[in-house]
């Protein structure tokens, strides 16, 4: 233990062993918060992927995810197509809206296409290219937004009492389960994922839309498995890094890199990050929603680029 009585002062020195305890508790304890307050989702395979046999192992605490990247075939990679994000059936069903799936699938989309253009150039969908990306939303958890609504009561009433605010009601949660690959042209499958991640109570800030957590979610994935294949290396562990002057510049609502980017919509910017802050829905905002998606049956594959 690393308490001491106050009636012996020497004794309060900390030795060692307690510091290392005391550093290991503090990295401990925002996970165990984060993980206590955290919806599950599982893995699921949507069967729309041309081969799971390379997928790795399950990694992940916060997030599951299972991957395969083909780092030396991508080291010769210059453009990149990304085809429009569908859904599997069950996914399409649980949510009510077409506005709602097509927010979700935009900002998949979005995110992916900001990213990769750090380091690929993108072309629009269709046009031939080396690598063809194309994710399938595999499961989705709904908000509860009359949960999302007291949450937000909640917290911006004790910000504005209390030194710090009440984090998010660990309930109601949303999450999203999606897989995706990328294909070269012989349509060989040279990166693979299946990710799933529900949402959590401190991190997630709650929006009153049933697509709240799954919209702030398909960014998370479109980032993760953009970086698995911009450096060529699996996406698994926590992981910080600076943005890009383009990223940051079409993360504030600015025209992006391609052209190609467009079709996806462009992000709110600052609009967007104080909707979020108070729970406002996404569709408040982000007013990329207004095309249809698509649900691929298993073992849909699309036709690619000759």
């Amino acid at each position: 233990m690393c308490s001491t009585a106050i009636s012996e002062p020497r004794k309060l020195a900390i030795g060692p062993i307690c510091l290392s305890q005391l550093k290991i508790a503090c990295i401990a304890l925002p996970v165990t918060l984060v993980m206590a307050g955290c919806s599950t989702v599982p893995l699921k395979e949507a069967g729309t992927l041309t081969s799971y046999g390379s997928l790795g192992a399950v990694k992940g605490k916060l997030g599951k995810s299972r991957s395969f990247v083909d780092g030396p075939a991508l080291a010769g990679v210059k453009t990149v197509s990304i085809s429009p994000t569908s859904y599997s059936p069950g996914a399409f069903a649980r949510v009510k809206q077409r506005e709602d799936r097509a927010l979700v699938a935009n900002a998949l989309d979005r995110a992916m296409c900001v990213a990769l253009s750090d380091k690929y150039q993108v072309v629009p969908t269709g046009q031939p290219a080396d690598l063809t990306v194309r994710a399938v939303v595999a499961d989705l958890v709904p908000t509860d937004k009359t949960m999302a609504g007291v949450s937000t009561a909640v917290t911006l009433g004790s910000g504005a009492v209390l030194p710090v605010s009440i984090p998010r009601l660990p309930m109601g949660l949303g999450g999203l389960a999606v897989e995706a690959e990328a294909l070269d042209r012989n349509g060989i499958q040279r990166a693979a994922i299946v990710w799933s991640r529900g949402a959590n109570s401190i991190t997630n800030n709650p929006r009153v839309s049933e697509v709240g957590d799954a919209y702030s979610l398909a960014t998370t994935f479109g980032n993760d498995f953009s970086r698995m294949l911009v450096t060529g290396k699996d996406a698994s562990g926590f992981q910080i890094s600076i943005p890009s002057g383009q990223k940051m510049k079409s993360m504030l609502g600015g025209k992006p890199k391609y052209a190609a980017c467009e079709a996806f919509g462009r992000s709110p910017g600052i609009a967007g990050m104080v909707a979020d802050k108070f729970g406002a829905p996404p569709t408040w905002t982000d007013k990329s929603g207004k095309k249809p998606v698509t649900t691929l049956t298993a073992q849909t594959a699309p036709s690619l680029p000759d």
